[in-house]
């Protein structure tokens, strides 16, 4: 970076901007962790020597933090996933559960925002619908972050809510189900689209986005004609950026089509038919008869349902990885 004329080719230099931060990302933690343990061998030689047990307690507290960065380096240790470094795009979807399901995709999106917020990461909302009378039938994020892909990979397939509707004046327990999809973002060099394959579709956007979005043809749909894939992005401000970005999901889409392990993972999740129903959840939000998050995939569970949907996410997300590693 240091060269003269390196950012004479923009895009050769953002990607070793890229690569540099990747690579902070994995060293730095490192460093971190290892300086605390030497540290710490110091200050307890120094009890040792002087029988000042004063400092223990202060030993502890470290120890334990020490610990926790010592586990996040070893979940790392997990991502090494051709696509784990790249950034994503997340889609919730309802299914079967009428208002319900709208209203669970609104709460899941606001689960994921609380993780990505406290996880560094940053996100744009680049596609909603709203559902008939509350919540949303779907919503869309870009998100940017080291290893977005590597760690939100284990959120993909069908999450199940179990709890007394508000929608419903007879205060029945209600079932409700939205699936999360997810698909890195690749280089356009990895998939070649023909134009004559694609539908470009142009429309008033519906969403927030202020007066421009709202009075004009800003939003697009796109449909990949072979495969019937649809992608659209309406809260860009112009028809060219919304493109942009659809066009990126679709390559995205279309590359994780192409890749045998998603199709075999598609087919474990949704089952042949591809449901966002019952027999084919990865997790259970149980809030009522009693309270319970279950991940169905490694038996991980926690009776502390708030703290789940206020983000907290990392011990189903490291649970995942693990049992993945040791198949």
């Amino acid at each position: 970076m240091a060269q003269p004329g390196f950012w004479g080719n923009p895009e050769a230099a953002q990607e070793k901007v890229t690569q540099l931060k990747n690579l902070k990302a994995i060293v730095t933690p490192y460093q971190t962790a290892s300086d605390s343990f030497q540290e710490l061998q110091e200050l307890l030689d120094l009890i040792r020597e002087t029988e000042d047990t004063k400092e223990l307690a202060e030993v502890e507290k470290e120890l334990r933090k020490l610990d926790q960065q010592v586990t996040h380096l070893e979940t790392q240790s997990y991502l090494g996933g051709e696509n784990d470094a790249k950034n994503i795009f997340l889609s919730i979807h309802a299914g079967a559960g009428g208002t319900d399901s709208c209203d669970w995709v609104e709460i899941l999106l606001r689960m994921y925002l609380k993780w990505l917020d406290n996880n560094g990461y940053t996100s744009q909302l680049i596609d909603t619908l709203a559902g008939d009378s509350a919540g949303l039938r779907h919503a869309t994020l870009y998100i940017k972050g080291h290893y977005a892909f590597g760690y939100l990979k284990s959120e993909i397939g069908v999450h199940r809510l179990v709890r007394i509707s508000p929608f419903d004046s007879n205060k029945r327990r209600h079932t409700s189900f939205a699936s999360v999809d997810i698909v890195p973002e690749m280089e356009e060099t990895k998939i070649e689209l023909d134009e004559n394959d694609l539908r470009i579709d142009t429309y008033r956007a519906g969403g927030p986005g202020g007066q421009h979005v709202n009075t004009t043809d800003s939003a697009v749909r796109i449909t990949h004609l072979p495969t019937g894939i649809v992608v659209q992005c309406q809260n860009e401000r112009s028809q060219g950026q919304n493109k942009q970005t659809a066009l990126k999901m679709l390559i995205g889409k279309l590359y994780a089509l192409k890749t045998k392990e998603q199709e075999e993972a598609f087919k474990k999740i949704y089952g042949n038919k591809g449901e966002i129903a019952w027999g084919y959840q990865i997790r259970s939000y149980v809030i009522h008869p009693y309270t319970l998050v279950k991940d169905h995939r490694t038996g991980t569970e926690t009776g502390n349902v708030e703290a789940v949907l206020d983000g907290k996410l990392d011990m189903f997300m490291d649970a995942y990885l693990r049992k993945k590693q040791k198949k």
